[in-house]
């Protein structure tokens, strides 16, 4: 059963919906202060530019069906029709979240950047929040391209009482078993130093608790389940995961969609993963190449297909280092170790405790998209056309500062997905544009959260299907060579000076944040912030913040208004000759803020309407 695309309510942010962007981007009403500068537009006491007017032309003839006549440039404009600027300013032509233009999506994958989606089934925080299969079909809905999974082994069917109002199993009990068999191990260790009793004795006696099992039916049968491991989050049925995923995964992109895997299961379990997916996503799941490659697919020959990343082992008998050159290779065996080469704080102290090794039958799934474990940019591994690195912000902006340039080349030509840190429990996010920048394609995010970090993913994909074509100079070679002479970031792109100005004239049904405050008490204002690459991003040197910060580098404000319906009389805020500016990764931010009588701040950023605050590129 299929999800409508009009389930979404209300409407999120996120990067996705373009079928839903018309509808909501039409203002239904114009305040009397809006309206005021309208008209001064119209009577020509306050007129529009050149390129404003060709765009009016334009929309109106459209909808006249009618031929605009040609518009000379030194021409200067003066009155236009009232009521059809009105209606223009009131269209969705006017918003500024306009969907994207439509991208070339005949280039391989390396060359887009991917709307992605960081421990998706997580619903709060990354501690002892929530989880929900829901987070899957949200995420997809709002246009993510690139989805988590964390897998790890069932367990015996639990009681009624032990089951949420959702009937997801509770992960307090797997988090007391895991305490109760550190405890075990803390105490085998203690008697064995102290000569109280065998070793052997203590660890198969120790607490007697139960293990994964596996039943010969498949009704009885544990089966793996998805849960954020060593912390009392809630958890979810990897197959009810797979079911949410099949049902939600092409409504809003027929474009294709990455799942990321992250194994903790036993093999036995990891057969019954493999089983689940090849049912659940029959005719969906990418099996193998259709042809011999060197070079990955583009997103439109794979249309509508899943991909499956997951662990893969670097070819034998393969050896050498230096610049990148693609290899062909096949899936392996069998591999060791966890996804993430950085899990943080949670749980940084099992995370070379619990390597699992990957069979043959689910490493095979990774047919363009096989993870490793990174060790450096010049090894084995970096010249596997199907590898990706999955790095921590952290440990990516370790890699941008010892080897910032070859970051960059290898990015051009291989996939890279970038994490949140385990020390953001509270599901907080890094700043994306820093990663893209480096040409990352895979930044994910906790969607769960509405913070400047989701914003700038809304303006990067909002409207779009998820994939957007990086700029020239981030682009791989089509060819079976790739693209090596460009070892300088500064070399590859053509960068710009950028003169800004916005004017701001008024705004409309505002909402107060607090309910006990009188309209007159109100004194809302506006404050822009411009995220543009900084001179440390080109030359790889180190970044302020650790490239973490989501405030842009400029910020100009204007003197606050009163009420609901603020006129701020046109005031400008300039941005003048800024140098090193690549347009496509450039944005624009503003946030409402508000003043009130009492000189008390209130920026209202996670509470406040979407709507509110505004990213654009």
């Amino acid at each position: 059963m299929s999800v409508a695309a009009d389930a979404i309510s209300p409407i999120q942010a996120g990067g996705g919906q373009p079928a839903l962007y018309p509808a909501m981007s039409i203002v239904s009403s114009v305040s009397t202060s809006v309206l005021k500068h309208i008209k001064a537009i119209a009577d020509g006491s306050n007129p529009l530019d050149y390129k404003q007017l060709s765009e009016f032309r334009a929309f109106s003839s459209k909808r006249s069906q009618a031929v605009a006549e040609p518009l000379d440039s030194g021409q200067r404009p003066g009155k236009v029709d009232l009521q059809a600027f009105l209606g223009y300013m009131m269209s969705s032509e006017c918003n500024i979240m306009r969907p994207l233009l439509e991208n070339d999506l005949t280039y391989p994958m390396p060359s887009y950047f991917i709307s992605s989606s960081h421990n998706t089934y997580l619903t709060g925080n990354q501690f002892y929040g929530g989880a929900s299969t829901d987070a899957y079909s949200n995420v997809l809905l709002r246009g993510c391209r690139c989805i988590e999974i964390d897998v790890w082994d069932g367990e015996a069917k639990i009681s009624k009482d032990d089951q949420d109002d959702e009937g997801n199993q509770v992960n307090k009990h797997y988090f007391m078993s895991h305490l109760h068999r550190s405890l075990s191990s803390h105490l085998s260790n203690y008697r064995v130093k102290n000569n109280a009793v065998p070793a052997n004795t203590v660890a198969n006696n120790a607490l007697h608790l139960p293990t994964p099992w596996v039943s010969a039916t498949t009704a009885m049968r544990a089966e793996p389940r998805v849960l954020h491991g060593h912390t009392m989050t809630k958890e979810v049925s990897f197959r009810a995961v797979c079911s949410a995923i099949r049902d939600s995964a092409f409504v809003t992109s027929n474009l294709p969609l990455i799942v990321s895997l992250e194994i903790h299961t036993s093999p036995e379990q990891q057969v019954i993963m493999v089983e689940i997916m090849r049912d659940l996503w029959a005719g969906l799941l990418v099996e193998e190449a259709t042809q011999d490659w060197t070079v990955l697919p583009s997103p439109a020959e794979l249309r509508g297909k899943i991909l499956v990343k997951v662990k893969g082992k670097p070819p034998a008998g393969i050896k050498g280092s230096g610049p990148p050159s693609f290899i062909q290779v096949h899936p392996a065996s069998s591999v060791s170790g966890s996804e993430d080469e950085e899990q943080g704080s949670i749980s940084a102290t099992k995370s070379k405790t619990n390597k699992k090794s990957i069979i043959q039958a689910l490493s095979a799934l990774g047919v363009y998209t096989q993870s490793y474990r990174f060790s450096g940019l010049s090894n084995i591994e970096a010249r596997i056309p199907s590898h990706v690195f999955s790095l921590s912000e952290r440990k990516l902006t370790e890699v941008h500062e010892g080897q910032g340039p070859t970051l960059f080349s290898h990015n051009r030509n291989f996939l890279m997905r970038a994490f949140p840190s385990g020390t953001r429990v509270s599901s907080s996010n890094l700043d994306p544009a820093f990663f893209w920048r480096k040409g990352v394609q895979m930044v994910a995010l906790n969607w769960q959260s509405w913070d400047a970090g989701m914003m700038l993913n809304e303006a990067m994909f909002g409207g779009g299907l998820g994939w957007v074509l990086k700029p020239e100079g981030y682009r791989c070679s089509t060819t079976n060579t790739p693209i090596s002479q460009y070892e300088n970031q500064t070399a590859a792109i053509q960068y710009k000076t950028l003169s800004l100005a916005i004017h701001i004239l008024a705004a409309q049904h505002l909402p107060i944040p607090n309910s006990d405050v009188r309209s007159d008490h109100f004194h809302p204002y506006v404050k822009c912030e411009l995220h543009v690459g900084k001179h440390e991003e080109r030359s790889g040197s180190p970044i302020a913040g650790g490239g973490s910060t989501l405030e842009g580098e400029y910020k100009r404000t204007i003197r606050p208004s009163k009420g609901v319906e603020p006129d701020f009389g046109g005031e400008t805020m300039q941005f003048a000759e800024i140098t090193g500016v690549v347009e496509e990764l450039s944005f624009v931010r503003s946030v409402k803020m508000t003043e009130f009588a009492q000189n008390t701040l209130c920026e209202n950023i996670e509470q406040s309407p979407p709507l509110e605050d505004h990213i654009c590129r």
